[in-house]
């Protein structure tokens, strides 16, 4: 018995009664720091994700609060609307375009003096909010006034006055592309190229946006060719014609540097590619054409020559930089414009894309964004149609700036391709133009659509063309020539914004 008890306290002693519970410690240690660091991570993932949601949150605030309250669904708009009387829509030169009237009972509704003379780019609030109405909804809503004032106003139950909404938009260059276009169908829009400021916008056919409820029914009615609620100028799509030949002769240019002076085609009125037959407006039989007169003339053989040359897989790449196939950067409603041709596509499509008719479509909007670039030195800027907001004792509240889209073609390209547009001018199919007193860059279109020949009639054009101030796309639907439908009205427009 001693022995054992001898032995078992030796065991003790040397360590062999101690080794388990050193060994626990040790494991206990090594759980403790485990359980540490799981804590820690779980400490770092509620970090992160608290400081995703407070930058969320942010980013919110900054970037998107106001596109959501300007949302015509929100309820807040309505909240506001009890407190502040929505402010005035103005053009650049001051004249009302939109403002609230407030009848005998106290309740408010919008007037549009001008009535369907702005009515696509303005909007309404009747039916669905549109244009500068739906898109400033909430900036108009805000007011910016002393503020002892506006805690006077609620205490009196009266409403205190909203911010104003100060467009781009020139009042006399709206009237005469409105009274120009007449009352044919199609569209117009004019824009500063050096800034991509909206100069004017006309849609037809229209309507009086003072009498949406009561007309509401027959806006609506289907069929309908009117479509008066489509702004055809951003949303309608058009095959672009001759027009097309723009990017077409900057994409021949681009491939032929060192060339693209020394093209030559001979023009009988028609000629076969691979089959394909290709006819020149009338059959008109050009002659001898380089490169320049090609586009002057309008000569479509000479361009689906040019077509059978070009690497389809870049003009694609080109056409996409002009944003065709892509979403436009602008703050209105619009439809893209679209181009199929792909290296896999047949002779008959490429040479009818190329002198703009196949498969492409365009908007006037999109038209007037390539003349401007070019005009700009190959610098794309994005339209925009509101310049600021201000308070109603006129102090500026927010201020809206030119964005550049980017460089879609070097400037060398830019320069030769303005050169070539003024030929149209002096000695082609917008040769009318000349008796201005400045030069002008344009290109004449006529777009068939349909197989009896019927076509729409296209001008895209600035000037002056050595300082564009400004430039201009206009379609008139089912007119037939460009030069002798389009033309006229881009004469007036100039006439009017330039002097004649």
């Amino acid at each position: 018995m001693r022995g054992s008890l001898r032995d078992s306290s030796a065991d003790r002693r040397t360590g062999r009664g101690q080794y388990l519970p050193a060994r626990q410690e040790k494991e206990r240690v090594v759980e403790r720091r485990r359980g540490n660091r799981q804590i820690l991570m779980l400490t770092y993932c509620i970090t992160i994700v608290f400081l995703c949601m407070a930058g969320f949150l942010v980013y919110f605030m900054v970037a998107q609060s106001q596109s959501v309250i300007n949302n015509p669904y929100n309820k807040r708009q309505e909240v506001l609307a009890k407190k502040v009387t929505k402010g005035k829509i103005l053009s650049a030169d001051g004249k009302i375009l939109a403002e609230t009237k407030t009848d005998e009972d106290g309740k408010d509704s919008r007037f549009y003096p001008y009535r369907d003379m702005f009515c696509h780019i303005v909007g309404r609030t009747v039916n669905s909010m549109t244009g500068i109405e739906g898109k400033q909804g909430y900036p108009m809503l805000a007011a910016h006034i002393n503020p002892l004032t506006q805690l006077a106003n609620t205490f009196r139950g009266e409403k205190s006055p909203g911010d104003n909404v100060v467009t781009t938009l020139d009042t006399k260059l709206q009237k005469a592309a409105y009274e120009a276009l007449g009352s044919q169908k199609g569209a117009i829009v004019a824009l500063e190229p050096s800034t991509g400021k909206i100069l004017a916008m006309v849609s037809k056919p229209a309507y009086d946006p003072n009498r949406v409820e009561q007309e509401w029914e027959n806006l609506i009615r289907y069929p309908n060719e009117e479509s008066a609620l489509v702004n055809r100028a951003t949303q309608g799509l058009y095959p672009p014609g001759s027009t097309f030949k723009i990017l077409t002769a900057i994409e021949y240019i681009m491939e032929n540097p060192d060339t693209y002076s020394k093209f030559h085609y001979d023009c009988s009125g028609t000629d076969s590619f691979s089959g394909n037959v290709i006819n020149c407006y009338g059959k008109e039989q050009h002659g001898s054409l380089n490169l320049k007169m090609a586009l002057a003339k309008s000569c479509n053989g000479a361009f689906a020559k040019i077509g059978t040359t070009l690497d389809i897989t870049k003009f694609r790449k080109l056409t996409e930089r002009f944003l065709f196939n892509k979403s436009l950067p602008v703050d209105f409603e619009y439809n893209k414009s679209k181009f199929s041709l792909t290296k896999d596509s047949n002779m008959g499509e490429l040479t009818q894309t190329v002198m703009g008719q196949g498969k492409t479509m365009i908007s006037p909007l999109e038209n007037a964004m390539i003349v401007s670039a070019v005009a700009n030195n190959g610098e794309m800027m994005v339209p925009y149609v509101v310049d600021h907001v201000e308070s109603d004792a006129g102090r500026k509240v927010t201020e809206y700036h030119p964005k550049s889209q980017g460089k879609v073609i070097d400037e060398w390209v830019a320069k030769k391709m303005n050169k070539l547009m003024q030929s149209v001018v002096t000695s082609g199919t917008g040769y009318s133009l000349s008796s201005l007193p400045y030069e002008i860059a344009g290109k004449t279109g006529s777009a068939e659509f349909d197989s009896e020949g019927n076509s729409h009639a296209w001008f895209v054009g600035f000037a002056p063309a050595d300082k564009p101030k400004i430039a201009v796309s206009i379609v008139v639907e089912g007119a037939g020539t460009g030069s002798q439908y389009a033309v006229p009205i881009a004469k007036k427009m100039f006439g009017q914004y330039l002097g004649e």
